[in-house]
């Protein structure tokens, strides 16, 4: 055959190999992207079959799912969580099958966090349980709440008392602890939440763990964890107030007094190794920082929330409630170290009256706003539910938003550099001395929507002013208005305004708080006077 013909055939058989390849190519893509179609199809008619079955604002698929069994840590017969685990899948389905068609934030909706959702591992002593169980009266909400109070021994109890049920912790005598300024009870407590998990109640997705001198203010720690989603691994908490506590155990450790939040995902992880982990920790000082060193070994770091509040100080909390950052108010601790937050009572007394405030608007409890009494050359301060302070003079809010030192350094030998946060002093010049105003009553006008409280002056002698100018001691009572702004936290965060209104009686003073208005805020020039007074 001559070579021309030979080329030419060849030719041909490449040309068409070609053709058919680009054939197969093309088929073999509709096919499969038929395929992904089809696939699709199945699935969503599956989810819209199922969705009739959910319950409540959750919308995941309740589709059975057979979980994993865990490794040999796992103790036989733990009870599973199993809606929580059908809410996980169901979710990842939805995810997969829609894609964005459905926004993040509608499905985080669909998910938000209730109370019921939330239990609460309280570590307590019973050497101190007849003082401690008051603390917790004060915020536990019977029927509402739950959770377990964890103890060393037995102690009495009496069914009438609304407390949450008690347990004694596990045994840990099997577990080293060599750290001599500590005590071996920070082995136990560091099991809390594993222990309470081991209980096998259901619809959980949050262990909230504090002490029994943590007063917590529940609503607001509702709201906190809704922003989370809690079928991943969240460990939600904050440090100390005293840089030198932080720099000693941990910045990146949720402190357990303050009280921290682990995912119900994050607590079934730990369960499966925490023994282990203990045992790798021996000379740790207390149980936060097992906790954490734990979390370091499972990769997890800590969300911090201001709002957590471990209190590492003495003295009077004043400073610190009066300026409290633009958070929620999640908890108070260290409360048998402190002062009663409310003069002349104890330190019940003080935090049931400070409930009064939460029942009405717990969402702006200890809330700070800045405004200025332009006539009289007045600067004031309202910490919501809780005080407020009128100062002669002017100071900026940049200088009222920081706490002033009316409580003591953790260390004694520490001092105002110490803390993990800015401060200003309690001032020397006696004009500037603030005048204090607490909450007497609060009430909730239905027909006006608005709650009225009244902040009694706390009268002590005023020290001697030399400056020309009003006193702020003419004034006995202080009545602040607000409508209840339960959805605040949902948007961006902003510190209220507040404004003076105008009063007919000389020694009482008129105040409104509330959201800033366009173009509203703390306007610190006084009739174009400059006055500013350091």
């Amino acid at each position: 055959m001559p070579s021309s013909s030979k080329s030419r055939i060849i030719s041909w058989l490449i040309l068409i190999m070609i053709v058919l390849y680009i054939l197969y190519s093309s088929n073999f893509l509709l096919l499969s992207r038929r395929k992904k179609d089809c696939s699709n199809s199945i699935l969503l008619e599956a989810s819209f079959q199922e969705q009739p079955q959910t319950t409540g604002n959750n919308m995941s698929s309740t589709t059975n799912t057979v979980e994993r069994e865990s490794d040999e840590d796992e103790k036989p017969g733990e009870e599973k969580n199993e809606k929580e685990d059908e809410d996980e899948v169901g979710k990842a389905n939805l995810q997969n099958v829609v894609g964005e068609e459905i926004p993040y934030d509608e499905l985080s909706q669909r998910q938000d966090t209730q109370v019921e959702h939330i239990v609460f591992g309280i570590a307590a002593s019973s050497n101190l349980w007849e003082t401690r169980k008051e603390y917790i009266k004060v915020w536990w909400k019977p029927n509402k709440t739950r959770g377990v109070v964890w103890l060393d021994s037995k102690v009495k109890v009496d069914a009438n008392e609304g407390l949450p049920q008690l347990r004694i912790s596990g045994d840990t005598s099997k577990f080293k602890y060599t750290n001599s300024q500590g005590q071996r009870s920070a082995l136990r407590i560091s099991r809390v939440v594993t222990e309470t998990l081991k209980l096998g109640m259901k619809n959980v997705r949050w262990f909230m763990m504090g002490d029994d001198d943590t007063v917590f203010v529940v609503d607001n720690v509702v709201r906190v964890l809704s922003k989370y989603d809690h079928t991943q691994f969240y460990y939600v908490g904050s440090s100390s107030e005293s840089h030198v506590q932080n720099i000693h155990f941990s910045y990146a450790m949720a402190y357990g007094g303050g009280g921290f939040a682990i995912s119900y995902p994050l607590a079934k992880e730990l369960a499966k190794m925490q023994d282990r982990c203990i045992q790798r920790y021996p000379a740790l000082y207390g149980s936060d920082d097992r906790m954490q060193a734990c979390m370091a070994e499972l990769g997890v770091p800590i969300t911090k929330e201001q709002g957590f509040h471990q209190y590492d100080v003495y003295g009077d909390l004043l400073g610190l409630l009066g300026a409290h950052p633009v958070t929620p108010l999640l908890t108070l601790h260290h409360l048998d170290l402190v002062q009663p937050i409310f003069p002349l009572m104890d330190r019940v007394e003080s935090l049931k009256h400070l409930m009064k405030s939460v029942k009405q608007d717990s969402g702006s409890i200890m809330q700070q706003s800045i405004c200025y009494d332009h006539k009289r050359i007045w600067s004031i301060s309202i910490s919501w539910g809780f005080v407020v302070q009128v100062l002669r003079g002017v100071l900026s809010p940049r200088e009222l938003e920081m706490p002033t030192r009316t409580f003591l350094n953790w260390y004694k030998r520490a001092d105002y550099t110490a803390y993990s946060f800015n401060t200003r002093p309690v001032t020397k010049n006696p004009c500037q001395k603030a005048f204090l105003f607490y909450m007497n009553t609060t009430r909730y006008d239905p027909v006006k929507k608005t709650i009225f409280g009244t902040y009694s002056r706390f009268k002590t002698r005023p020290p001697e002013c030399s400056w020309e100018m009003q006193s702020p001691e003419i004034i006995n009572n202080i009545i602040v208005s607000k409508k209840p702004d339960p959805l605040r936290w949902q948007m961006s965060t902003r510190r209220d305004c507040c404004r003076v209104l105008p009063t007919q009686e000389n020694s009482t003073m008129s105040l409104w708080v509330g959201k800033c208005e366009e173009g509203e805020f703390s306007e610190i020039d006084l009739d174009g006077k400059d006055t500013v007074f350091d």
